[in-house]
């Protein structure tokens, strides 16, 4: 008996050790996991940073549409479809690329009469409209082409907008995100400095893009022949962000 006890004894004894060294790995791992929390979490600092250029547009683009009323619809049409063609003709002759025109819209309805104290509304015609987008580079030839348009469109010619544009404003999105991001730069280096505080590395960014059009919008109806007067202006292509600091 006095054996069976002693080896009992000395069972337990390895079981008590092994709980023990268990409690102190977690507590260990508790100890670590705590220091390294200030490491995922630093000081940091967040700051919006804001850039804008501005770039002369290099291309027009002018909607517009021949609108006939006729009788009947087919007149309508074609009498539509016949000045268009001749405008898209006399464009393409004045040295506008073909692709630079294109189809937007091409409507046909039917016009009433007013309605009578007897009787309801009766179909007196058919109204037909042609609407064309046209791209008009360089900009020094667009007053001369809108021109163009308005004399061979005649009476019948709608112009319902322009706007101008930049073809390629690739390098002013890069200046603009470039001082967007300089701007966001040096906000942060002040704070780092109120606080006594380096500044770090970056921890994220993000962008948000935005152009601003040069104001555009329908010129009036010029006299046949005569040049309607445009002017440019300037584009500005402005860029904001926000990008988050460490502060160490």
């Amino acid at each position: 008996m006095p054996i069976a006890s002693s080896a009992s004894g000395l069972v337990r004894k390895p079981i008590v050790l092994a709980l023990a060294a268990v409690a102190v790995a977690v507590l260990s791992a508790c100890d670590s996991h705590s220091a390294a929390s200030p490491g995922l979490n630093p000081r940091q600092v967040t700051v919006l940073g804001s850039g804008q250029v501005q770039g002369v547009p290099d291309t027009l683009t002018a909607d517009v549409g021949i609108e006939s009323t006729a009788g009947d619809a087919t007149s309508a049409m074609n009498q539509t479809n016949d000045r268009q063609q001749a405008v898209i003709n006399a464009l393409v002759g004045a040295g506008v690329d073909r692709k630079d025109t294109r189809t937007t819209q091409v409507t046909l309805q039917p016009q009433y009469s007013v309605p009578g104290p007897v009787g309801g509304a009766s179909i007196t015609g058919y109204r037909a409209n042609n609407a064309i987008e046209v791209k008009i580079h360089p900009t020094d030839a667009a007053s001369r082409l809108l021109g163009l348009i308005v004399t061979t469109g005649g009476d019948a010619t709608r112009i319902t907008s322009v706007h101008y544009s930049i073809a390629d404003d690739s390098q002013l999105v890069k200046d603009a995100r470039a001082r967007a991001f300089e701007d966001a730069k040096n906000r942060a280096q002040q704070y780092a400095q109120l606080s006594g505080l380096n500044l770090g590395k970056v921890l994220s960014i993000s962008e948000a893009a935005g152009a601003t059009p040069a104001p555009g919008g329908p010129p009036e109806q010029a006299p046949r022949a005569a040049a309607v007067p445009l002017e440019p202006g300037q584009q500005t292509v402005a860029f904001s962000v926000t990008a988050v600091w460490e502060l160490k």
